[in-house]
């Protein structure tokens, strides 16, 4: 079976990266969506094994020092960190994994190159339209917001370290930027749209 792809997803807190990711997972077939630990508590709606891994600080600082992280990294306070094991399980299945970790995170795994990935970096239109959005959706206080909009800010300097650049001003364009990116990314590995492997078959 032909190893899956892992994309490295990385946005701003309020640039619609979740939404995208609902909307194009949807649409393509053999997508799997990592899903990480965090020390974080869960908002609203929030599932268990679904959204995160919600665990303790140490139990989180004992996975660390056991290995058990591809990446991990500290953001607004709060620890997160992606399984080595279930990633590489998963692209052993033939799944392309999709990776939604910050900055932080995505530089670690492109210097470390432990697996080929392809980057991917989706920004707002402008700062003045996320800090639009994240008010808009009434679940953060001032204090986090002016956070987000702050950390935001250096979140974006790092954009040009992407391979590539989604800017989500129309929300169906950007959807259908994502979708062809993967792709393509499918057709560079020899592999259908469907993310299937292509088998070319020569003339007796």
């Amino acid at each position: 079976m032909t190893s899956g792809k892992l994309f490295i997803l990385s946005a701003p807190s309020g640039a619609g990266k979740t939404t995208l990711l609902k909307r194009v997972m949807a649409d393509l077939p053999g997508l799997a969506f990592s899903v990480s630990h965090t020390t974080r508590l869960p908002r609203k709606g929030e599932l268990e094994g679904i959204d995160y891994h919600f665990v303790s600080r140490d139990r989180f600082k004992i996975m660390r020092d056991q290995g058990q992280f591809l990446e991990w990294a500290e953001v607004h306070g709060n620890f997160y960190g992606t399984s080595r094991l279930a990633v590489l399980a998963q692209l052993a299945q033939g799944l392309d994994v999709i990776l939604d970790i910050d900055v932080q995170g995505a530089a670690i795994l492109r210097k470390s190159a432990v697996i080929p990935a392809a980057s991917l970096f989706i920004a707002p239109p402008s700062v003045q339209e996320l800090e639009r959005r994240l008010r808009g959706r009434g679940t953060d206080s001032e204090e986090t917001i002016l956070l987000r909009l702050q950390n935001a800010r250096v979140e974006m300097e790092a954009a040009l370290d992407y391979e590539y650049l989604v800017i989500n001003a129309d929300l169906e364009q950007a959807i259908e930027t994502l979708r062809a990116i993967i792709i393509a990314e499918r057709s560079r590995g020899h592999r259908l749209p469907t993310g299937q492997p292509i088998e070319i078959l020569s003339e007796p």
